[in-house]
């Protein structure tokens, strides 16, 4: 039966850390921009309302995009074990007599 590798992330510590200050920094200028607006308070309070939600969706969007990938990998990974184990169970030198 043949080895398969096992699942690597692609994902670094520095290229974490470097996504989570982005989108830290990003949002933190979006925050301090709409805050100081000069303009109505509803109008800054309709603009943050719309970055939450920008956020949020993204966030769900980021989710479902792994969960896909994920689904595809594990599956591709099951039916590789499966195919796996029926070359390791098969003879090519049995006869069946009747």
């Amino acid at each position: 039966m043949a080895n398969t590798p096992p699942v690597r992330s692609g994902t670094t510590g520095a290229y974490y850390a470097q996504a989570v200050l982005s989108f830290a920094l990003a949002l933190g200028a979006m925050v301090v921009g709409i805050a100081f607006l000069d303009t109505d308070a509803w109008i800054r309070a309709f603009l943050g309302l719309g970055m939450l939600y920008l956020v949020t969706s993204a966030f769900t969007l980021a989710k479902v995009v792994r969960d896909r990938q994920d689904e595809t990998r594990y599956t591709t990974r099951i039916d590789q074990a499966r195919l796996d184990k029926l070359l390791s169970e098969h003879d090519p030198f049995r006869v069946d007599a009747p």
